[in-house]
């Protein structure tokens, strides 16, 4: 499953990274060990925190044991999150390009033995909800199609309070402590002295802090994938990322990861063609899901769970509390539980999708924590957050923010409050009866799992956290070849951009312990001209991890193009029979259809009938549309040869493997386009009769003609 390669290089040492340093504790407990302290000269200054305290480990939160929680009393974490949390105001740090829309939980299998959370319970139960998706890197006004990982988060409005399942359309992430989020995002975002590159990991900072952090490399392979360029929001996975517990009745924990499904499979686009769809329509994702709510194409997705218990994470290679792992789903199915429906959009952006205050404390009773470090970590940043971008402590008056349960607690005033307890009682406990608020209720409320917990109060990692090659291998053999060379290629181009060879190679030598494949294709494009030696693992990989078919996007795709649009490139006297048959064959698919045509004010078919178009050639690209077809008479085929907006739109379909309608008549155009030699391929489609429309649509639903890529010398 390896892309095409040159012969093997010989190895060299220009990029060898030196073994995590000897002795005691954990090998592996300072990130990439020996490399980083070797990085710090004599004359690099001490670490302090801002009150001058010399820091002696920031790599890691104080924790109770290895696995344990994390500790209040960790001053250095608090200080450098808190202070990462205020530095914008107020658009947010991370995930300010977003956009969201209302819908449903529907439950469709209870789960009331597993857990006691009343949303559940009861099968055929709905739950409004509010779900905000986002890019991470970009300020608000980046663009929609940004390379980056894509934020899922919801805000489930459940009759036991607000649930809030703060994910990502990636299982894993780039990091295992929160401590290290700071500095993640830091080297992640335009670089403080040039405020640039904007909404790109292109770079040396990023790829500088990637290769010194081998936990990062999974994560890696999953970005430089085609999941980091969806197709539409509503074509993308949503993962929990973290295990969580489930609590029953009886008090037992399960282990749970959550998972989100599109009903309408999974999609992604060419990074050519996202970098056109960048400059054609910076607000594509926003456009598609205003447009599929706006017209009743409901966009919906199957909920579901992975659950396992303690023996299964003893016994599983890797620990459950590191977030930059995941389970496969042959080890652990997921369960469909319920399904998610997006039904209308915001009536105010600002009001609600920009105001929203995700915190991933917000928990329901049955749903617990874990000791994930990342996890930990983000429960205190996300509320420390809120305090800034909203103004103080009452962000939860605010309608999207607000609970549909009465709110009745001692909290009050504060910054904007827009609600305060009632009578003399401001406290608890108080000798005033009926009069004096509310109580506790040690049956309804939330109460935490009373997990054990013991050891030394400690800055480490458990061991099983050092395995950091061994999933990202799995990974990259789940891929099709086509996948796994649109990787290579991402790696490629990001690595062409950073301006240090010493940074390529590194990260080229990572990618040895991933697949030598890859490794080689990525250092044959840098025009390297050995191979960096790879770094000794901290924890030997393991080889032989079988792939999983869950991972790739192609594998899962649709079959189908329901929920697609198809671009219709026409001209005056096109044929009517084979435009109304268009027409009817994308309606009964569940498509839309857009025409292009030489004026926005459409074309007059053979038959005489006006048919408005949506898009002029000039301002409607291929690139907008999942497939394209091309109806003209001979004289607007003769006309649109001469532009060349008319030319790219059959050349980049072309590029972009996509499928291709025509008729006869457009023959002229396709080749003063300089493709009449491919048309015998099979991802052409001749129309001549009627029939052969429906025949397309369903061709279509193969969504790409991949073979037609594969053909291209790599």
């Amino acid at each position: 499953m390896a892309p095409p390669t040159r012969p093997s290089r010989p190895a060299s040492s220009s990029a060898s990274v030196p073994p995590p340093p000897s002795g005691g504790g954990c090998p592996f407990l300072h990130g990439l060990g020996g490399e980083l302290h070797q990085l710090a000269g004599e004359n690099n200054p001490v670490l302090t925190t801002q009150q001058g305290i010399p820091v002696g480990d920031d790599q890691n939160t104080l924790r109770l044991d290895a696995r344990g929680p994390a500790l209040l009393e960790d001053f250095h974490f608090r200080e450098k999150m808190f202070h990462f949390d205020h530095e914008r105001i107020p658009e947010r740090v991370v995930h300010a390009r977003g956009y969201g829309a209302h819908g449903f939980f529907e439950l469709t299998e209870s789960l009331s033995d597993i857990t006691k959370a009343d949303i559940f319970q009861r099968k055929g139960e709905k739950t409004p909800l509010f779900v905000r998706f986002s890019t991470v890197a970009g300020n608000k006004g980046s663009p929609d199609l940004a390379r980056d990982v894509r934020g899922f988060a919801i805000k489930f409005y459940t009759k036991e309070g607000n649930w809030d399942l703060v994910g990502n359309n990636i299982p894993v992430f780039f990091i295992q402590d929160a401590i290290k989020f700071p500095d993640l995002i830091h080297a992640a975002k335009e670089a403080p002295d040039r405020a640039f590159p904007q909404a790109q990991t292109a770079h040396d900072n990023f790829w500088d802090f990637i290769s010194l952090m081998p936990e990062a490399v999974h994560m890696a392979l999953w970005i430089m994938s085609d999941r980091t360029i969806p197709r539409s929001l509503r074509f993308m996975e949503g993962f929990g990322v973290h295990t969580f517990r489930f609590v029953n009745a009886e008090g037992h924990s399960t282990y749970v990861k959550f998972h989100l499904k599109p009903k309408l499979g999974l999609q992604s686009v060419a990074w050519n063609e996202a970098v056109k769809i960048n400059g054609a329509d910076p607000d594509f994702h926003r456009r598609d899901l205003w447009s599929a709510l706006n017209s009743g194409d409901f966009p919906e997705w199957e909920v579901g769970v992975q659950l396992f218990d303690d023996a299964f994470a003893d016994a599983f290679p890797f620990d459950v509390l590191d977030a930059t792992k995941l389970i496969p789903e042959e080890d652990v199915p997921v369960r469909i539980v319920g399904r998610l429906v997006l039904t209308r959009p915001v009536d105010n952006f600002f009001a609600e999708t920009e105001q929203v205050a995700f915190c991933t404390q917000n928990v329901v009773p049955g749903i617990d924590f874990t000791n994930d470090p990342l996890l930990q970590g983000r429960n205190f940043s996300y509320l420390d957050t809120q305090l800034k971008r909203l103004g103080g402590p009452n962000f939860t008056h605010i309608p999207i923010n607000a609970p549909h349960v009465p709110v009745q607690n001692f909290q009050q005033d504060g910054h904007m409050a827009m609600r305060n307890p009632k009578g003399r009682a401001n406290y608890e406990p108080n000798s005033w009866g009926a009069e004096g608020g509310p109580r506790e209720d040690p049956q309804r409320g939330h109460t935490s799992f009373p997990a054990q917990e013991s050891g030394e109060k400690r800055r480490a990692r458990p061991e099983k956290f050092a395995d950091h090659y061994s999933q990202a291998r799995q990974f990259y053999l789940s891929q099709t070849p086509i996948e796994q060379r649109h990787i290579a290629d991402a790696f490629t181009f990001e690595l062409s951009k950073v301006e240090t060879p010493a940074i390529r190679e590194r990260m080229v030598g990572h990618l040895r312990l991933v697949d030598e494949a890859l490794a080689d294709a990525v250092a044959g494009g840098l025009g390297l001209k050995a191979l960096p030696d790879a770094p000794k693992p901290a924890r030997a990989p393991i080889n032989d991890l079988p792939p999983s078919a869950a991972l790739s996007i192609v594998a899962n795709g649709p079959q189908r193009f329901e929920g697609r649009k198809l671009g219709l490139l026409v001209s005056d006297g096109a044929d009517a029979a084979l435009l109304s048959a268009l027409i009817e064959a994308v309606d009964k698919e569940g498509a839309q259809l857009e025409l292009i045509a030489p004026t926005v004010s459409g074309i007059t078919d053979s038959k005489g009938v006006s048919h408005k178009a949506q898009q002029r050639v000039e301002g409607g690209p291929s690139v907008l549309y999942d497939a394209v077809a091309v109806l003209l008479s001979a004289d607007g085929a003769a006309l649109l040869s001469q532009k060349p907006e008319a030319r790219d739109f059959v050349s980049d379909a072309f590029a972009h493997a996509k499928f291709i309608a025509f008729t006869k008549e457009a023959e002229p155009l396709l080749e003063a386009a300089g493709i009449k030699p491919a048309l015998q391929d099979n991802g052409f489609v001749r129309l001549e009769k009627a029939d052969d429309a429906a025949r397309f649509l369903k061709t279509c639903g193969a969504l790409r003609f991949w073979e037609r890529e594969a053909k291209k010398p790599a």
